[in-house]
C-alpha cells in the first residue's frame, strides 16, 4: 500500500505561479512512477505530468508543456509539481497518483491516488 498526500493548492491570480508537493508513505516509493492529473467540474480526470521511478524521464500534456515541471525526491519520498504562468482554464482539483510502470495517461492505470488539492485560477 502506498499512501499520498497532496499540499500547496490555493487561490492565485493569472501568471502566477503555484507548487503542489505530494507526500508518500509505505512501501518503496522509488519502485512507482508517480503523475499528476487534475479535474474540473463536470469534466473527466485528465493527465498533467508523470515521472518515472528514479526521476530521469518525464511526460507531460500538452496544455501544460513549458509551464509545469514535475519532480521528485525519492529520499524525502515527494514529487512535486512547479506551475507556473497559471491561466483560468488550469483550475481543477490536482491528485498525485502512484503507477508501477511509467507513462500511463489512463488514470485507470494509477494504483494509488491521493486525495487531491483544489487549485483555483482567477483571470
Amino acid at each position: 500500500q502506498v499512501q499520498l498526500v497532496e499540499s500547496g493548492g490555493g487561490l492565485v491570480q493569472a501568471g502566477d505561479s503555484l507548487r503542489l508537493s505530494c507526500a508518500a508513505s509505505g512501501r518503496s516509493f522509488r519502485n512507482y512512477a508517480m503523475g499528476w492529473f487534475r479535474q474540473a467540474p463536470g469534466k473527466e480526470r485528465e493527465f498533467v505530468a508523470a515521472i518515472s521511478g528514479h526521476g530521469t524521464i518525464t511526460k507531460y500534456a500538452d496544455s501544460v508543456k513549458g509551464r509545469f515541471s514535475i519532480s521528485r525526491d525519492n529520499a524525502k519520498n515527494t514529487v512535486a509539481l512547479q506551475m507556473n504562468g497559471l491561466k483560468p482554464e488550469d483550475t481543477a482539483v490536482y491528485y498525485c497518483a502512484a503507477a508501477s510502470t511509467f507513462g500511463a495517461v489512463d488514470p485507470k492505470l494509477y494504483d494509488y491516488w491521493g486525495q487531491g488539492t483544489q487549485v483555483t485560477v482567477s483571470s
